[in-house]
């Protein structure tokens, strides 16, 4: 392991900083500067004095980044050339033709993705087999190359039929313009079948990918020599040098983080529940981090594997307003960093989730991020004044249900993940982080009749410390569609070691040399749509595992044969476990100061987190308050500081 450690998460509203060294962290928290996300990179590394440690070269930094979210959701990608078989021009446009309002009677028709001028065809064409029908001349290649650069796009998407099998067609064409443009194929991106989505998924990875490549330079210079990775969405890292061309992998970069950090404090069961600033994350763990490929990102359906993750628009800066039929509603839009909260003081004036804390003394004006940032009652009061006017309540009232309705949004993306796919939350152990989530972690825990929760040791910047925990790999897939008695296992090595060969070239050009790998099935019975993976030890154990599955998730078997799909291999660095000091020896915290929660009706202890001793025990009511998050424990909780300064919480 590096000497020196510093994980970067940069959210909508703050970025985070967690620095490993000589066996000390520290943690640390600025506003974001979503302009240019580097900025507040810069600033973080400034104040927590780090700048000789990146000159000297010594510094690893992982980094989960926005850039790519923000510039999908936004729509702010490059402007992209899309290549095709002739024939199938239009299937970037048509889609699946699913509506977006299912229930609309005038659902406005989504606007395709892509310019018909930035679509070219050529006529080459491969068989279902693989086997090449019609082959690519020099003649085609020349016209191609002539009518793209005529149109001067940024960069190139390539996505032919059947590549996924034979990537022969694909290699010439992007071998015609990779020294000129950014090229993404799909054989590379996406070797998977369904052309729509492969499609997309290697578009928006062009799309994004300049963005991704510009930023990664920019962040590469501020820190040079240091090295830099960057956190994938399936939880493992990339280098900064790869990262753009698998730019459509970093779409969920920094939740992808907490998920990794989560796993070091428990084990098994858990869901995680990530509230910030802008946004709540999601997801269930049950025997490790839950991969999908069936992914919705803005419009773009995006089929690389990714962290099952559901994020909804509720954070610490989601905004209240009064709807058009008089009721209150929360978010999903966000006062983001700037101009923030209005208790901020940063010229925000709209009511916010962190604001309605504030009025109920949740918060402790003068101790925001450790007392570096000061909060504004009056300015949080002046917020809330209109929506208390027009719903006739008074401003204690107004703020509790502005954090109910919240709370209800926070809920039903719980539900979404847990009970709606057949799991029992009575079984988890809620994790919580973020540095709005402590505030909200006991009322949805007994909404969800959750009985267990963590407040795990550095909370409020659990993402960056899961990405000092993270190891560079890789997911890789490919489609392969055959009946499982018509395989044999030599078959099967040969596919694996292919992915195996390429993921373990990309990781040695890394540094990396002690990898481990998984391989795993893609099954289904014949004549399904949807796949479930399924470790592969060997064919019929394979086969066994797929029907106990099959019958686990949806009640029942097939007398049906089981066909292979896709293969998958995971590739993770073999790295030492990041160890987290063990909480000094010290007398139990006391109680620092009372304050008066309105909503409990009486006059609650205010505890400093830090120091709280190990094994020491309260019961709540209680506030809990760090440099970086404050915690609120209801009544009919207890909780225990462990070893490592986890607080375990138990419903009485």
């Amino acid at each position: 392991m590096a000497a020196h450690l510093l994980g970067v998460d940069t959210g909508g509203t703050f970025t985070d900083f967690v620095y490993l060294g000589q066996n000390t962290f520290r943690v640390h928290k600025v506003l974001s500067t979503p302009a240019n996300p580097a900025l507040a990179i810069e600033q973080g590394i400034q104040e927590l004095d780090l700048r000789d440690i990146v000159k000297s070269g010594d510094l690893t930094v992982i980094h989960g980044t926005t850039v790519a979210t923000n510039a999908t959701l936004q729509g702010n990608g490059v402007e992209t050339a899309y290549i095709t078989n002739s024939g199938i021009a239009d299937v970037l446009q048509i889609g699946r033709q699913t509506r977006f309002e299912l229930y609309n009677l005038k659902t406005s028709k989504a606007e395709p993705p892509i310019e018909q001028s930035l679509v070219f065809e050529i006529n080459a064409r491969l068989d279902a087999d693989g086997k090449e029908v019609t082959p690519i001349d020099a003649t085609q290649l020349a016209a191609l190359r002539k009518a793209v650069e005529h149109r001067q796009p940024v960069s190139i998407a390539i996505n032919l039929l059947f590549s996924f099998l034979n990537d022969a067609h694909e290699k010439q064409i992007e071998a015609l313009f990779e020294d000129k443009f950014f090229v993404s194929r799909s054989s590379y991106v996406l070797p998977e079948y369904r052309e729509y989505e492969r499609g997309i998924t290697t578009w928006v990875n062009a799309w994004i990918g300049p963005l991704i490549k510009d930023y990664m330079l920019a962040v590469k210079r501020l820190l040079a020599p240091s090295p830099i990775s960057v956190m994938q969405s399936a939880g493992t890292t990339i280098a900064a040098e790869q990262a753009a061309n698998r730019a459509v992998n970093l779409l969920l970069s920094g939740p992808a983080g907490g998920l990794s950090a989560a796993r070091l404090f428990q084990e098994g069961n858990i869901i995680t529940f990530d509230m910030g600033g802008t946004s709540t994350d999601v997801s269930l763990l049950s025997e490790g981090i839950r991969l999908t490929n069936d992914n919705v990102v803005g419009q773009f359906p995006i089929a690389v594997p990714m962290a099952d993750i559901h994020t909804i628009g509720a954070g610490g800066g989601s905004i209240a307003y009064i709807d058009q039929g008089g009721l209150l509603q929360v978010g999903p839009e966000s006062a983001g960093a700037n101009p923030g909260p209005a208790c901020y003081g940063l010229g925000g004036t709209s009511a916010t989730v962190t604001d309605a804390n504030l009025i109920l003394g949740r918060l402790r004006p003068d101790a925001f991020l450790g007392g570096s940032m000061s909060l504004s009652r009056d300015r949080a009061h002046d917020a809330l004044a209109p929506l208390a006017s027009a719903l006739s309540l008074n401003i204690n009232e107004t703020a509790l249900g502005i954090l109910s309705i919240a709370n209800e949004h926070m809920i039903q993306a719980l539900r979404h993940i847990s009970i709606q796919r057949g799991f029992n939350p009575n079984d988890f152990t809620l994790v919580c982080f973020g540095g709005a989530g402590g505030l909200h972690l006991c009322a949805l825990a007994e909404a969800m009749n959750i009985n267990r929760a963590i407040l795990p040791v550095m909370s409020g910047v659990l993402s960056a410390l899961g990405m000092i925990a993270t190891n560079p790999g890789r997911e890789l897939i490919r489609t392969y569609r055959k009946g499982i008695h018509q395989l044999t296992e030599v078959e099967l090595r040969l596919l694996f070691d292919t992915l195996l060969v390429e993921g373990t070239t990309e990781l040695n050009a890394e540094g990396v040399s002690e990898i481990d790998h998984r391989f795993s099935l893609d099954l289904r019975y014949v004549g399904q749509t949807f796949t479930i993976n399924v470790p592969f030890t060997d064919i019929p154990s394979s086969e066994e595992n797929f029907h106990k599955l099959h019958e686990k998730q949806y009640g029942h078997t097939l007398d049906k044969p089981v066909e292979l799909l896709n293969i998958r291999v995971h590739l993770e660095a073999t790295r030492a476990p990041l160890n987290i000091p063990l909480l000094p020896t010290s007398n139990p915290g006391k109680p620092i100061e009372v304050v008066d929660l309105p909503e409990i009706g009486k006059k609650v202890p205010v505890y400093e987190r830090d120091t709280l001793g190990g094994q020491q025990k309260l019961d709540g009511p209680a506030l809990i308050v760090d440099r970086h998050a404050t915690s609120l424990v209801l009544a009919g909780w207890q909780l225990v500081v462990d070893e490592v300064g986890n607080i375990l919480l138990s419903k009485n």
